[in-house]
């Protein structure tokens, strides 16, 4: 799994606008991170909530759905957050104008 989380904070890092990238486990706590690490816990526990929130609404709405990924975006940050089996990704990035 190791090479695999290598892999994916080389992808995202190099999109544009990216200030920040963490990988999750399935207890919300934070494997890898680019960013400060008292940031990262705090994005790892909310998004960790959020992604559970968001696959239990799909769930009602709709059994034969699955969440594939989330993307919430503030005046500030624009965050996508996608699930993956064991862990989850959070990208932060500046939206664009």
């Amino acid at each position: 799994m190791s090479a695999e989380i290598e892999e994916i904070l080389k992808r995202y890092s190099n999109f544009p606008n990216v200030s920040g990238i963490i990988i999750v486990d399935a207890f919300a706590i934070p494997i890898k991170t680019t960013m400060e690490y008292t940031l990262t816990v705090h994005y790892a526990a909310l998004a960790n909530n959020l992604l559970a929130k968001g696959s239990k609404m799909v769930q009602k709405l709709d059994s034969s759905n699955e969440l594939t990924a989330l993307r919430l975006r503030t005046l500030n940050h624009e965050l996508m957050i996608v699930p993956e089996e064991n862990f989850f990704i959070v990208v932060v990035q500046k939206p664009c104008e």
